[in-house]
């Protein structure tokens, strides 16, 4: 686990040293244990390290025998240990036991057909100067994150935006973003709330030669089919796969355990680590000093049937002092505020360990939140395609368009006016016809919700304080089966995560896996309308706010006002605005 940075210029027009090592210093949090630059005429490649795997070996970047050929990566190959095997007594030999050396003789070996062969989460740089092309790949689903700035003649990239702003580029809003923003809750990939800073896109790899940039899909979760398969084996294969992915993720040479809330997901991976390890593991969990939103009890009731050494911290409910701690890690605002409580249960472990196993991914494979159940309850049969699409992107939006003409002033309306946010999910949709309606939604969710907000948490949260999260669940085999089977498996009568809670059933006890779901969160919007009301007023009112131009302060008023009155519940209208006005704060204003 590490953050990755550097730049390729097409002029010759290099960033001096010193910036480039800043790119590094300003996410330093990601890998603390040391910094490695390489940096040529027109090129660099650099790395934060946390050192996980192969601590004295892999530092990087790896270079081939030549130096022709330059990796840097961030992110775990856990298959590496039978990735090298295959390379024995081959010219391409591995030397050390690094994955991120792995990675560099497949490439020597396969060329960028290489990619398939890796099960794991990473963000990766090769520089080939032999050809003179820069790849930047990203994993499967996008548990690691990477951008990239294109502007003229360079190419800038990192693990995280602010690396990027680091090396001097303009901070210009994306007005285009913003309004993904306030309709999903999170920006839509590929857009950043910056101007010309981009995600690569999960599944994909930029090939970056002289002033030419293509993307190339290397992994597409739409061909998978749907197989025929009856219960059990259905119950057999998933237990399989999801218990071989788990042990996978327990290489490491440093000191590791799992976030443990008592949840189905957490419990299953939980459960599965402690069959494989010969000693207790260690589990992390927050509860809430107010027992109306505390789970710890559910928590601890894993840990002792799990024989685990336990670490249970009690905090206030009210974590919303690390909104703006949050916000800068996360590089954009996130309408999400279980951000905030993962930070702390990262913040908890990483007194003790390194790298964390997480029931992260589960929820949008398997159909595992209320959203489905409550969507799906109503008869969506009749539906055309068409009016599906509408109903799903209406049902999975906060503002939707008709709302944001109110929303924004007539200057910001028009600027925007051409531009329609539901663009990002029409093409999915076309892409998944092959899909049941369950299965669409969850495809809909896996490759835009879990990249744009999901997967940001555990990464950013951890990151922030130097933890590596690890997650079974997205295992790419587990994705595959997920998406194998239809829809009705997985919400059936009413119970969400049909199939996979009976096939957990007797590992992790009844209780744990049909207990309701609580999510990972507290009673914010009610906060909003007592305790909180000073700092609703200083975000959404204040002249500093009304100063940005973008909103009319009297719709939001009102929303406020309904909220208050219990007209409505505007909890996540609210949320979403106050956000924004954070993130301002924090990366947009002098």
């Amino acid at each position: 686990m590490c953050g990755i940075f550097g730049y390729i210029s097409f002029n010759n027009n290099c960033l001096a040293d010193s910036i480039v090592k800043n790119m590094g210093n300003v996410i330093k949090y990601r890998g603390p244990d040391g910094q490695g630059i390489y940096s040529s005429a027109n090129v660099a490649l650099g790395n934060q390290r946390l050192a996980i795997i192969d601590i004295e070996n892999g530092n990087q970047p790896f270079y081939s025998d030549d130096k022709t050929i330059v990796v840097v990566q961030n992110g775990e190959i856990f298959n590496h240990i039978e990735l090298a095997k295959e390379l024995i007594d081959t010219p391409f030999e591995c030397r050390t036991h690094s994955d991120t050396e792995v990675i560099l003789r497949l490439y020597e070996k396969y060329g960028s057909t290489f990619i398939s062969k890796l099960n794991g989460m990473f963000a990766i740089a090769i520089w080939d100067s032999k050809i003179q092309q820069l790849m930047l790949i990203r994993d499967r689903v996008g548990e690691k994150p990477l951008h990239y700035y294109k502007k003229e003649n360079y190419i800038i990239f990192g693990s995280e935006i602010k690396s990027i702003l680091a090396a001097g580029i303009e901070r210009n809003l994306n007005k285009k973003a913003l309004d993904t923003l306030l309709t999903y809750n999170y920006v839509v990939p590929p857009l950043t709330m910056f101007e010309n800073v981009y995600h690569v896109m999960p599944g994909t790899y930029l090939k970056i030669t002289h002033n030419k940039c293509e993307a190339v899909t290397w992994w597409d979760l739409s061909k998978i089919k749907v197989q025929k398969k009856d219960e059990k084996t259905m119950i057999n294969e998933f237990n399989s796969l999801l218990e071989d992915a788990v042990n996978i993720r327990l290489r490491s040479d440093v000191p590791f355990g799992a976030f443990l809330s008592g949840g189905v997901d957490s419990s299953t991976v939980v459960g599965l680590m402690s069959k494989r390890l010969e000693y207790p593991v260690k589990t992390f969990s927050i509860g809430f000093h107010d027992p109306l939103y505390d789970e710890s009890i559910f928590a601890q009731q894993a840990a002792d049937r799990f024989n685990t050494d336990h670490i249970m911290e009690k905090v206030e409910a009210n974590l919303l002092n690390l909104w703006p701690k949050a916000t800068y890690h996360c590089d954009q605002p996130h309408g999400d505020v279980s951000f905030m409580p993962t930070y702390r249960v990262a913040e908890l472990a990483s007194h003790s360990v390194k790298m964390v196993l997480t029931g992260d991914g589960a929820d949008e494979l398997f159909a595992g939140y209320d959203k489905y159940k409550s969507f799906f309850q109503k008869n969506n049969d009749p539906l055309t395609d068409e009016e599906f699409r509408i109903k799903y992107t209406d049902n999975i939006s906060i503002f939707k368009k008709e709302q944001k003409n109110d929303l924004y002033n007539k200057y910001f309306h028009k600027s925007i006016e051409d531009f329609d946010a539901s663009k990002f999910i029409k093409p999915l949709f076309d892409k998944s016809q092959n899909m049941d309606r369950i299965n669409q939604a969850l495809y809909i969710d896996t490759m835009l919700l879990l990249p744009g907000n999901n997967l940001v948490k555990p990464d950013r949260m951890g990151m922030a304080v130097s933890i590596e999260n690890r997650a079974p669940f997205l295992d790419y085999r587990v994705i595959e089966f997920a998406f194998s089977i239809p829809g009705d498996f997985k919400l059936r009568n009413n119970e969400t995560k049909y199939i996979y809670k009976k096939s957990v059933a007797d590992l992790i006890g009844n209780d744990l896996a049909y207990r309701k779901k609580q999510m990972f969160t507290v009673p914010v919007g009610e906060w909003f309308k007592n305790e909180l009301k000073d700092l609703v007023n200083e975000l959404l009112f204040s002249e500093r706010a009304k100063k940005r131009n973008i909103f009319n302060t009297d719709y939001i008023k009102k929303i406020y006002k309904d909220h208050c009155n219990g007209k409505k519940n505007n909890t996540r209208e609210l949320r979403i605005l106050m956000a924004l006005e954070i993130w301002f704060r924090k990366f947009m204003d002098k």
